[in-house]
């Protein structure tokens, strides 16, 4: 394609510290994890950084490390990747799918009020492709039942005038090339509780009572414990290496993809078609920027096949898990919003090497794929 729809910022500074770790001889997970752990810690306003090898596992030891398991509900958005709810299903717990506000794509107090039940373990809160989820008011519904935020996609996004992520009981992020900031693959935990943080690390790696880092910095003998049974879920020190290039970077990247945004809008207004924009209650990073089809468009399928017809890649927008195969038969209530902005969205392109002409020819290709 001529305009890809995403393209990861990568340069000679996230090579050489690959390089660097190589050369090094440590490239299993070790002091560069423990740096780039602090260092998102502390951009993100949390008091601990838990370094895994996704999002997604991530997003598992949350609900493992809440005691999420057979017979208990959690409440999280079928309009996300499909991730959120197979984490939930890891721990033999059943998915409540609950319904999303129709302009920025999150749950919202109401709609996960009506979600809740007498099984309800946890909530789990996705700031949907960035945009950031209005936490406080769904943890005054939620009362009690601990909220779990994915912010697979928020890094660098704001809430309330702080960085998402700030004050999360359990926040989950993702590393993917897709995100704003990558380590190729790779994810973190981020949690003010220290004794959480603590079981995290060890439940990232097998349960071991003393990490393999720290037994050889001990420059002794240790003798390990396998005190619970746990998974493999660690980052290597080469993923850790690009990250702390790349969170560097983080502040440039939102900065530019939001001016982009607002190009976008200036563009788009004059044909009235609406895009993802900025909540009331925080800022969005822009890590997608999905459009609303109007209801006079062909399907998402043909649009798609115009704009590829003009060599522009986009994608369909945020995906609803209850509409895939895989949860055929998974019983949920109404689903009306979260139906509509999944058949009816697209993402655009959006990216740093995006020029102003590309996106001029974009929104000339996506409104004469509309039928103008």
């Amino acid at each position: 394609m001529a305009i890809p729809v995403m393209k990861p910022l990568l340069g000679e500074a996230e090579a050489a510290a690959v390089a660097e770790a190589v050369r090094s001889g440590w490239v299993a997970q070790g002091p560069r994890v423990a740096a780039f752990e602090k260092a998102f810690a502390e951009r993100v306003g949390a008091g601990h950084g838990v370094a895994v090898s996704s999002c997604t596992t991530g997003l598992h030891l949350c609900l493992h490390l809440l005691g999420v398991g057979p017979g208990d509900d959690v409440v999280v958005p079928s309009l996300s990747f499909i991730a959120s709810a197979n984490a939930v299903r890891y721990c033999g717990a059943n998915p409540v799918f609950a319904d999303v506000d129709p302009v920025t794509g999150n749950l919202t107090a109401e709609t996960v009020k009506a979600a809740l039940t007498e099984r309800t373990k946890a909530v789990m809160v996705v700031h949907q492709a960035g945009v950031p989820a209005d936490i406080p008011a769904i943890r005054a519904v939620a009362g009690e039942v601990p909220v779990v935020e994915d912010a697979a996609c928020a890094a660098g996004s704001t809430l309330h005038g702080r960085p998402v992520g700030s004050g999360a009981l359990l926040a989950a992020w993702s590393f993917h090339p897709r995100k704003l900031i990558t380590t190729g693959e790779g994810g973190m935990v981020t949690t003010d509780d220290a004794e959480w943080a603590t079981r995290l690390r060890r439940l990232r790696e097998h349960g071991m009572s003393v990490s393999a880092a720290d037994r050889h910095a001990s420059g002794g003998a240790v003798v390990e414990s396998y005190v619970e049974t746990a998974f493999n879920y660690r980052m290597t020190d080469v993923q850790a290496a690009m990250g702390l290039v790349q969170l560097d970077r983080l502040d440039g990247i939102v900065k530019q993809r939001r001016e982009l945004a607002a190009s976008y809008h200036d563009l788009l207004a004059p044909h009235g078609l609406s895009a993802v924009t900025d909540p009331a209650h925080g800022t969005t990073n822009f890590q997608s920027f999905w459009v609303m089809l109007p209801e006079s468009a062909p399907g998402l399928p043909e649009v798609l096949a115009a704009l590829a017809a003009r060599g522009v890649s986009a994608r369909r927008g945020i995906m609803a898990a209850h509409l895939e195969p895989a949860y055929e038969g998974h019983p949920h209530g109404p689903l009306a919003v979260t139906e509509r902005i999944a058949l009816r969205s697209v993402i655009l392109p959006l990216h740093h090497e995006l020029t102003d002409d590309d996106q001029r020819l974009v929104v000339s290709a996506l409104v004469e794929a509309v039928g103008g």
